[in-house]
């Protein structure tokens, strides 16, 4: 299609009282802080930990490389390119990009079913996230209960809905503060002091001991614990981590100016988000082993395992606070994108005001948050439905609109950093690769849930 006409990133909505000039994200530095933010959050911190200690260390760690270069860092340039070629929400750029290539509009269900499993885990993100922010106050406030059991400030489930609100009223106040003064400027704070604490709390347990355990069990080659359950957790992971399928990097790339290299920052975001998951092993399994702790225990790895170490050492109440800390500027950093993506694609379909927009949707994500505090069914639901159905499928979806409906004219000016044989190979893997092995993920994640 020679005549497809050319999409202009004057498309992107503009700031109230700015004259119409569109929102852009004001340096590669503030996309990329933004971008990793987005990528890195409690999914590395505690999700990577966990999983690979459930699912053999090292075979784990093994297949989860392999997705991230075969299909995650492929599906992340898609976004990108999708997003700033266009220039639109979610909804919007993949709505107008099918119309332009003469396809159906219905296609704009691509950008909605992944701009909705991303609010639907925003909505249970806050209730964890207020939880890390609980502990941190707790343990800089004098550490733990000997027993392991929650500190007294979380205690029950009215504290819990207390702790969700604070954050949820955090992420929301950065939103309104809109793409460049909000969260643009917060994640160029908080990224740095993020890997700041990372790299010094990752160097501290390794100094205190378990430092040899944790590098044979992460890193040592033991391919006979390859199995399927194994490769789709790996999987699984890889694909949570960068949140591709989700529609967040779709709308972050439609702020990104045109000089912008996406391959080559595609590259830096998914080895900045593996680097961070792997120095959370190294952070968290030296204590692990070292507590003779198990390193199978899931989700009680961090929040009764962990807190129980950290009363058990020397300057333990600072090291959990630090430790907890980092986890609530993981979490906070990717709850902004998240509610941005929300209320990007409410300004432009719902034609509401940005902040406006901003509040509706923090709101309703609170509320939903709150309800599943007490209806602890409610956030198993919603946890399941938006991450092992709704996130797989956008991956399926946003693979196969960038291989068969985007046109590959304006696919490749987009991608103008890879060379004609990557750009062949990124096309393939767009259009039979990825759609089967996140199909693959899907139908055994389902059935997984149904033989349980």
């Amino acid at each position: 299609m020679t005549d497809l006409p050319q999409p202009s990133n004057n498309h992107s909505p503009s700031e109230p009282g700015n004259a119409g000039k569109p929102r852009r994200w004001s340096s590669r530095y503030a996309f990329l802080m933004t971008s990793i933010g987005a990528a890195v959050g409690l999914g590395n911190l505690w999700r990577f930990p966990f999983q690979a200690g459930e699912n053999g260390g090292s075979a784990f760690v093994f297949v989860y490389l392999v997705c991230i270069v075969v299909v995650v860092y492929p599906v992340l340039m898609a976004e990108l390119a999708i997003g700033r070629r266009m220039g639109l929400s979610a909804v919007g750029s993949t709505k107008e990009m099918a119309k332009a290539a003469g396809h159906s509009p219905w296609w704009g269900l691509v950008g909605f079913i992944g701009a909705l499993a991303t609010y639907l885990v925003l909505c249970i993100y806050g209730i964890i996230s207020g939880r890390v922010l609980a502990f941190a106050v707790a343990s800089f406030g004098g550490g733990f209960p000997e027993s392991g059991g929650m500190p007294a400030i979380y205690d029950g489930p009215f504290r819990a809905f207390l702790w969700q609100s604070l954050f949820m009223i955090i992420t929301t106040l950065i939103v309104l503060r809109g793409i460049n003064k909000g969260i643009e400027g917060f994640t160029k704070i908080a990224m740095p002091a993020f890997f700041a604490m990372l790299v010094c709390l990752s160097v501290y347990a390794l100094s205190t001991g378990g430092a040899e355990q944790t590098l044979t069990y992460l890193f040592s080659p033991r391919f006979d614990q390859l199995s399927p359950q194994v490769m789709l957790a790996a999987f699984g992971q890889a694909f949570f981590s960068v949140v591709v399928g989700g529609a967040a990097m779709l709308t972050i790339g439609a702020f990104l100016s045109k000089e912008a290299n996406i391959a080559q920052d595609s590259l830096v975001i998914s080895i900045s988000d593996t680097m961070v998951a792997f120095i959370a092993g190294l952070m968290i399994f030296p204590i692990v082993f070292r507590f003779e702790l198990d390193p199978a225990m899931g989700m009680g790895l961090i929040f009764t395992a962990m807190p129980m170490a950290f009363s058990d050492m020397p300057l333990g109440s600072i090291v959990g606070g630090m430790f907890f800390s980092l986890a609530f500027l993981g979490a906070l950093t990717s709850s902004v994108t998240m509610l941005m993506l929300a209320a990007a694609v409410g300004e432009e379909q719902l034609k509401v005001g940005r902040k406006k927009s901003v509040l509706i949707f923090g709101c309703v994500a609170w509320l939903l948050g709150a309800a599943s505090i007490f209806m602890p069914h409610l956030n198993e639901q919603i946890d399941f439905f938006s991450g092992q159905i709704m996130l797989p499928i956008g991956g399926i979806l946003i693979s196969v609109f960038a291989g068969w409906i985007a046109p590959k004219k304006w696919m490749r000016e987009e991608l103008s950093g890879l060379s004609d044989h990557a750009f062949s190979l990124w096309r393939m893997i767009m259009r039979y690769l990825a759609p089967i092995l996140v199909g693959l993920v899907l139908v055994l994640g389902v059935w997984a849930r149904i033989k349980t």
